[in-house]
C-alpha cells in the first residue's frame, strides 16, 4: 500500500474548499491541517472539512511536522511569498495558478525548490483531466492533420457581489492572470512557444485588463487567437483546426465537464467519449502530487518547472505588449 500523503491547505477561500472536497476522492491522501490569517476562518474551514489542525497563521501551518505537502490557495499576489515560506520550511508545494505574478518571481521559487530539493508544482489542473489527455492523444494521432489555427475564448460577466480579486491590481486582477492564462496554456500545449505575440487590452477603471485579445504567430504558418473578458458571457470554448478536420472543446474547455467534438469534415460530427469522475476535478492533480512524493520526485514530469517558466514568460510578454502592468513587474 502506498504511503498516505498528509495535506495542508494554505488559505480558506472558495477554491480551497473545492480542492478539499475533492481530496476526499483520493484514497492515499489525508487533509490534516489548514492555515488562515485568523483563528475563526481556520476553525470554520476545519469544521466543514473535518480537519485536525487549525492554524491561525501561515507560519504556524508550515511549522507543523505532520504536514507533507501544502496546497496554496491564496490570491495571485501572495503565491510568491507563500511558496517561499513553505519551501524555506521544507514543505512540498502545490501552488495554484498563476504560479506567481511574473517570470522573475517564478524563477526564484523554482530555484529555491531545486536548491532545497523540495517538490514544487504549479496547479494547472487541466493538464491532468481526462478530456485534456484525450485531446492530446487525438492530436498526436493526426486525426485533424497539420494544425493551422487555434481559437480560444474565455469570458464571463461577474455578478454581485463581485470578488475583489477580479479588478484589484494589488491582487493581480484582470482577465489575463485570472482566466486568460487558460487560453495561453492551451495554445502553448497545442502549438508550443510562439515566434511572435500580438496583444491589445481594454482597461477597467482600476487599470487592469477588462478585456484582452492575443494572437500567437508561428513560422510554420499556424496562428492562435485568444480572447478573455469580464464584460460579457462567452461560450468559453476552444477549437483546434487542422488540414484534415477540427476538434472542439465545448463550454468550459478547461474543466472535465467539457465535451470533445471531432469534425473530420464540414457536416460530420463525432463525440469522443471521455470518462469523468465525480467531483470538481482537483482530485486528478492531487493524485499526481501524491505519486510524485511517494516516488521521491522533486519535480513533476507532467507540469515541469520549464513548462511553468514558459507559461510565465509568455504571460509577461503578452502583458508587456498589451500594457498590463503590476507593481511587482520589472519589464
Amino acid at each position: 500500500m502506498s504511503k498516505v500523503i498528509r495535506w495542508g491547505i494554505l488559505g480558506c477561500g472558495r477554491i480551497a474548499g473545492k480542492f478539499s472536497s475533492d481530496l476526499k476522492l483520493v484514497s492515499d491522501a489525508e487533509l490534516i491541517a489548514v492555515g488562515s490569517r485568523s483563528q475563526e476562518s481556520a476553525d470554520n474551514f476545519a469544521d466543514e472539512f473535518n480537519v485536525k489542525y487549525r492554524h491561525a497563521s501561515y507560519a504556524s501551518l508550515v511549522e507543523n511536522p505532520e504536514v507533507d505537502v501544502i496546497y496554496i490557495a491564496t490570491p495571485h499576489n501572495l503565491h510568491y511569498e507563500n511558496t517561499l515560506l513553505c519551501l524555506n520550511n521544507n514543505k512540498a508545494v502545490l501552488c495554484e495558478k498563476p504560479f506567481a505574478m511574473n517570470w522573475k518571481q517564478s524563477k526564484e521559487m523554482i530555484d529555491l525548490a531545486r536548491q532545497k530539493n523540495v517538490f514544487l508544482m504549479e496547479a494547472l489542473w487541466t493538464k491532468f483531466h481526462p478530456h485534456y489527455i484525450k485531446t492530446m492523444e487525438v492530436l498526436k494521432a493526426g486525426a485533424i492533420g497539420d494544425i493551422k489555427s487555434v481559437l480560444i475564448n474565455f469570458g464571463f460577466k461577474p455578478t454581485e457581489p463581485i470578488p475583489k480579486r477580479l479588478f484589484d491590481a494589488q491582487l493581480g486582477g484582470g482577465t489575463m492572470m485570472d482566466i486568460g492564462i487558460y487560453n495561453v496554456f492551451m495554445a502553448l500545449s497545442v502549438l508550443g512557444k510562439p515566434d511572435e505575440i500580438f496583444a491589445h487590452m481594454i482597461a477597467a477603471p482600476t487599470g487592469v485588463d477588462e478585456q484582452c485579445s492575443v494572437i500567437f504567430k508561428y513560422k510554420t504558418g499556424a496562428m492562435a487567437s485568444m480572447f478573455s473578458t469580464f464584460s460579457v458571457n462567452l461560450a468559453t470554448e476552444a477549437e483546434i483546426c487542422g488540414t484534415e478536420g477540427r476538434l472542439k472543446l465545448t463550454s468550459r474547455f478547461y474543466e472535465p465537464s467539457t465535451i470533445l467534438e471531432l469534425y473530420p469534415s464540414i457536416n460530420v460530427k463525432e463525440i469522443i467519449p471521455v470518462h469523468k469522475e465525480d467531483g470538481f476535478g482537483y482530485q486528478y492533480e492531487a493524485r499526481h502530487v501524491n505519486y510524485c512524493l511517494q516516488n521521491n520526485l522533486t519535480e513533476s514530469p507532467i507540469v515541469s518547472h520549464d513548462d511553468t517558466l514558459l507559461l510565465m514568460e509568455t504571460l509577461d510578454t503578452i502583458r508587456a505588449v498589451a500594457g498590463i502592468k503590476y507593481e511587482t513587474d520589472n519589464f
